[in-house]
């Protein structure tokens, strides 16, 4: 910044002499103000000059300094003296505990000193790094001194800190920053949409004058702004020496001082965005401590300085208009909205870890944790307890020769409409500590694994195109849930792209030369519907699963979700239903339910770091034995049926009933996986799994000879009715047997076992039968 004597010594230039310190020299200080300050916007700089000061001629450079010196005081005793409760000082504990850098809160500082905070908001720029100063210069006089190389006793050297501030305030919307914001503190709320890669950004650059070889410092402006490098050199030739050019200085990087800085791009959260509009997004820089803290799709509140920059790639139009900048957030502090979201290692605090032991020895856990699943949805508990499961997961194994083992629980949910599956993956998706939440018919295979794009940063420039690697949802679930949404619309080869993902954990990508394995440790809850829309207890499982033996051998539960319409049922379930509409209203405060939310969310994340259970002994001999006698049951039903289960029973399942026995154990904390807990995982399995297996009809309904004789009829009646490759209404084929005296259901029959044999063919929703050849 000009400093005002500076301004005052023009002005006595140009006006000359001792008129300067007349009201003239005023007037003609504040002119050359105005032209210093427009000049600077041209060169990419904006310079404020208090004017006030550049009548008393020299005086206001000392008392800038001093008022300066004062607030640098104030910081340093508010460091050093603020006290919460009897002895307590916080911000000099955490200097000392974390050196690096200090958290401030706004209100703390508003307490000490109203002043202060009114300083800092309305320019931030100048006093933020005066507090910085304050923080270092406490912070080496709260270390102890170190016996120097002399043996003298001095300062232990300490590097900078970094000042980050929080507020209690309100964020204030993306729309309404406005000019009047520029260079003013704000603090916004969003949700982060991109984030580059770090870069070194200088904080003083050296130069270095190409004729005379001197040396100079020059400071860079911090955020987005560049250094501004003097067109000439100040050294004063000696006779018969060339006088250094214009525009003589070279940068010398190396001896250059830099920081770390990243660039994020913040959107609106998407609450906030007006009906009918697009979300608006803004630039972000970050520095120092705050670099990659934040991953892309975390929700932020942002405290930071509203500033401008010069675009360097505005485009042609914009090439002439120099006055016009784009703004950007120069971030100094950094809040995230859901804490359980973050990738980082969760703290808990001791009085936490003793509530969650005690929940854990409590007799009846299990089910307190299962009433806490999805407490909106009726019934359905079984899907609840494999829910709960899937959220605590298996004990993931490393085999010494290096084979991985998955400890993650994938669970497929297929069934009628309106059974509340896409609500089970909706509650997941919020309770998991990391979820994505995708649909089958929006997402393809590189969506799902990962993608091969375009470098933006390379795009303009000529040939060397790079190709980055961009994760998709299985990659940003890694060690969380991917729950799917009608999985039965997927293209069948963009399901093929899960199989190695549910299975082996990893995605192999070989694209565009680059060949990669990214880990995706994740579980699968996928949800789907029969092929015909309903489960139609007619078919076979074969056909009411209408998906491939491999990928559902990767599901370790398989629910069979039915609408079964039953009196009694369907009254507890309306009366359950009418509630929750009734009682929604009126209950606005949803903080109790994100408060029971919030702790499951907690003890999910507490379970599934510090326990990891294996099974006991006789719990083995238990499982193997259930294991061998389930494969002879399968067997058995094949050979009776003569054709093979649409379910397999493979190792896969037995592995699976491992992984529920261990997820049970986990959600008492126990290391064991006991009997008990293999019990109720087969029974889990039975319910679900076997279930699926037996469902559907089987061939041989015990048939009378004569019901098989008249089907036999009905049959040959059907093929002279339809001759190969016609088609004909099921309905009116029904009516026409009918007149013949044929019974409904015994044509129904011998339609379907003409079906199975492949010898007709349903088409328009079963409402045609075609005849093959």
């Amino acid at each position: 910044m000009p400093s005002n004597s500076s301004l005052s010594q023009k002005s006595k230039a140009v006006v000359g002499g001792d008129l300067g310190r007349s009201e003239v020299g005023g007037d003609w200080g504040f002119g050359l103000g105005l032209g210093s300050v427009v000049r600077g916007w041209d060169e990419g700089g904006v310079y404020y000059s208090d004017q006030a000061h550049s009548w008393d001629d020299g005086r206001g450079e000392a008392e800038a300094a001093a008022s300066n010196h004062s607030l640098l005081q104030k910081f340093k005793e508010f460091i050093r003296n603020f006290e919460t409760s009897n002895n307590v000082f916080p911000y000099r504990e955490s200097l000392l505990n974390n050196p690096k850098f200090l958290l401030i809160d706004m209100e703390d500082l508003d307490s000490f000193d109203p002043d202060l905070p009114a300083r800092l908001r309305s320019s931030p720029a100048d006093f933020l790094p005066l507090f910085e100063t304050a923080a270092a210069q406490v912070l080496v006089s709260l270390k102890t001194k170190v016996a120097g190389d002399t043996g003298e006793m001095e300062d232990p050297a300490t590097g900078d800190v970094q000042v980050l501030l929080t507020s209690k305030e309100d964020p204030v919307s993306m729309r309404s920053l406005g000019a009047q914001y520029i260079s003013k503190l704000v603090k916004i709320a969003g949700i982060t949409i991109a984030a580059s890669r770090t870069k070194a950004k200088a904080t003083y650059v050296t130069l270095i004058c190409k004729n005379c070889k001197k040396g100079k410092q020059v400071p860079c402006r911090p955020g987005l702004g560049g250094a501004i490098v003097p067109r000439s050199c100040d050294h004063i030739p000696q006779p018969g020496e060339e006088p250094c050019p214009i525009d003589p200085w070279l940068v010398v990087p190396d001896k250059s001082k830099y920081v770390d800085q990243q660039t994020l791009k913040l959107q609106e959260n998407p609450e906030d965005v007006p009906t009918g509009e697009l979300p608006r997004n803004l630039l972000l820089s970050v520095d120092r401590h705050l670099v990659q803290t934040v991953v892309p799709g975390s929700r932020l509140t942002i405290v930071g300085i509203y500033s401008i920059y010069q675009a360097s790639n505005s485009s042609q139009s914009q090439k002439g208009a120099v006055a016009v900048r784009q703004p950007y957030i120069r971030v100094v502090g950094i809040e995230e909205a859901n804490e359980a979201k973050s990738r980082g290692p969760a703290a808990f605090t001791p009085e936490e870890i003793e509530e969650f032991k005690k929940f854990a020895a409590e007799p009846d856990a299990y089910k307190n944790i299962c009433s806490k699943i999805a407490p909106s949805i009726f019934g359905h508990d079984d899907v609840k307890k494999a829910v709960a499961c899937l959220l605590f997961g298996g004990s993931r194994k490393n085999l010494p020769d290096g084979v991985k083992l998955r400890g993650d629980i994938n669970v497929l949910l297929l069934g009628d409409p309106s059974t509340a599956k896409s609500q089970f993956l909706k509650f997941v998706e919020k309770t998991a500590p990391i979820a994505v939440y995708t649909s089958g018919k929006g997402s393809s295979a590189a969506g799902l694994t990962a993608s091969v794009i375009r470098d933006s940063s390379t795009v303009s420039s000529a040939p060397p195109i790079l190709f980055v690697l961009d994760g998709g949802a299985m990659v940003l679930a890694d060690g969380g849930v991917v729950c799917i949404d009608e999985f039965d619309k997927m293209r069948p080869e963009d399901r093929v792209a899960i199989h190695e993902a549910m299975e082996q954990q990893t995605i192999s990508i070989a694209k565009a030369g680059i060949t990669t394995v990214l880990n995706s440790r994740t579980s699968v809850l996928a949800a789907a519907n029969p092929p015909s829309g309903r489960y139609d207890d007619l078919k076979t499982a074969q056909d009411n699963i209408d998906l491939q033996t491999t990928i559902l051998s990767r599901f370790d539960l398989i629910f069979i979700v039915k609408d079964i319409r039953m009196y009694s049922q369907d009254k507890i379930i309306a009366s359950h239903i009418i509630k929750v509409h009734a009682s929604a209203a009126t209950t606005m405060g949803e903080s109790k339910v994100s408060k029971e939310e919030n702790w499951l969310k907690r003890y999910l994340q507490y379970c599934r770091a510090e326990c990891h259970p294996r099974l006991s002994e006789s719990a083995a001999t238990l499982l193997q034995n259930n294991y061998v006698k389930i494969r002879q049951d399968m067997r058995q039903q094949a050979n009776e049926t003569g054709e093979a289960a649409a379910i397999p029973i493979t190792v896969r399942q037995l592995e699976a009933i491992v992984r529920l026995s261990e997820a049970l154990a986990k959600m008492k904390l126990s290391h064991l996986a006991t009997e008990e807990n293999v019990q109720e995982a087969i029974r889990l399995f039975t319910v679900s799994t076997m279930d699926a297996a037996r469902s559907g009809i089987n061939q041989q309904i015990n048939l009378t000879p004569d019901m098989a004789n008249e089907i036999k009829q009905a049959e040959t009646q059907i093929k002279r009715r339809i001759g190969i490759g016609n088609h004909i209404s099921e309905r009116r084929l029904i009516d026409d047997l009918g007149r013949m005296g044929m019974n409904e259901s015994i044509v129904r029959r011998a339609l379907l076992i003409m079906h199975q044999r492949d010898e007709v063919e349903y088409k328009r929703e079963r409402r045609v039968v075609f005849r093959k050849a």
